[in-house]
């Protein structure tokens, strides 16, 4: 690898409630660049639709950032969420999780029955008030598992019970379904193009769905996921016979806890790889072209990094060039071993056993994230000689 006088590419996602991607690539940087003072290091965070999606594009795609006070995820929540005009004002970006995201509910609060991403519609019309002709929408990292049935409401669409009634905000509403009225759509989407960045590929209902797969880190218990599996397939049959649109299997319609899917259907949304999309307009593979190292990170490696997260594209693309992979992980789920080796990483190091919110590996993750960067290098520098 040639590591002392090496290129070393740092590319990490956000560690989520302790550290930004631009954060952790510094503290990454300052590890490497204790072991190898020689080294020339570049910094490039990255994100996979989640936290941190606008600040991974709007250094290359140019425009500013824009805020707009729309409802949070919880009832009668506001929050000021940030989206970004970019490409001379034509395209918005926006980030999902800064109007509907799972760092907006405090622990105690999270119920993925109730949550809603209505305020992401909100977000979605102030850019069509822009008259923008795309919008380029980053799903990650939410608090939310209603379809997408709130970002629609606040859009026109209304979600009727079996008296012509509106539904409550909230994927638990979703088995009083009875139709779905699209009249009062607003009009300006059928000419604007939606890009969807999706950070994983999961269906909308199942045991691989939004609910099962997801629901329970929203604070959903055991009944409660059954209860919001069985309110988003009544979802998706309302969508087949009302809309005509088949959307329950299709690949990340479960993403964002369904979001994905009501994207599609009212929106008609292209999903898309979040990472794929960053590491495209960041020229990621022409810097990893010319480096002898990538190092990435994240808050959990667990068994969904592998299924369209930030870290699986950046080791595909690295595979691609021959160029070696370690990272360092806040926590890491179950062996370290099962993901060194192979197509994995050749190395893995993690802070902690998971600490809780609060405790000393959180409060102090940046130095913890510069220390076991700079002797996760020296352990690669051992192996070269």
């Amino acid at each position: 690898m040639r590591l002392a006088r090496g290129r070393i590419l740092v590319a990490p996602d956000s560690f989520k409630g302790t550290l930004t991607a631009a954060d952790a690539a510094l503290a990454m940087g300052r590890g490497v660049r204790r072991a190898l003072p020689r080294a020339s290091v570049m910094l490039r965070p990255v994100s996979d639709g989640g936290e941190g999606f606008i600040d991974a594009l709007i250094p290359f795609m140019g425009g500013s950032p824009a805020w707009t006070e729309v409802h949070g995820p919880l009832p009668g929540q506001k929050v000021r969420a940030r989206w970004a005009l970019v490409g001379k004002g034509t395209t918005a970006v926006i980030e999902m999780a800064s109007a509907a995201g799972l760092a907006l509910v405090p622990p105690g609060r999270r119920d993925p029955c109730l949550t809603t991403t209505f305020g992401v519609g909100e977000l979605i019309l102030s850019a069509l008030k822009r008259n923008v002709g795309s919008i380029l929408i980053g799903i990650g990292g939410s608090a939310t598992n209603d379809g997408g049935a709130g970002m629609a409401a606040a859009l026109g669409v209304k979600f009727l019970d079996p008296s012509g009634a509106e539904l409550p905000p909230g994927g638990d509403a979703l088995a009083d379904l009875a139709r779905i009225d699209t009249a009062g759509l607003d009009p300006r989407l059928a000419q604007t193009a939606v890009t969807v960045a999706c950070d994983v590929t999961n269906p909308l209902t199942g045991s691989e769905g939004a609910s099962f797969i997801f629901g329970p880190q929203k604070g959903g218990d055991p009944a409660r996921v059954a209860r919001l599996d069985r309110a988003l397939r009544r979802y998706a049959e309302l969508i087949r016979s009302d809309l005509g649109l088949e959307i329950e299997a299709v690949p990340g319609s479960g993403a964002a806890g369904g979001l994905g899917a009501g994207l599609i259907a009212f929106c008609n949304a292209r999903l898309t790889s979040g990472i794929d999309v960053v590491l495209d307009v960041t020229g990621f593979d022409d810097v990893l072209a010319s480096s002898d190292l990538v190092l990435t990170g994240e808050g959990r490696i667990d068994a969904q990094t592998r299924s369209g997260k930030a870290l699986s594209g950046i080791l595909r693309r690295a595979r691609t060039r021959h160029v070696p992979v370690a990272a360092v992980a806040g926590s890491v789920e179950g062996p370290e071993s099962a993901y060194v080796g192979g197509e994995g990483f050749i190395a893995l190091a993690a802070l902690g056993d998971g600490s809780a919110p609060g405790s000393s590996a959180v409060r102090n993750a940046s130095r913890l994230l510069e220390e076991k960067t700079r002797a996760l290098v020296h352990t690669l520098i051992a192996w070269e000689s």
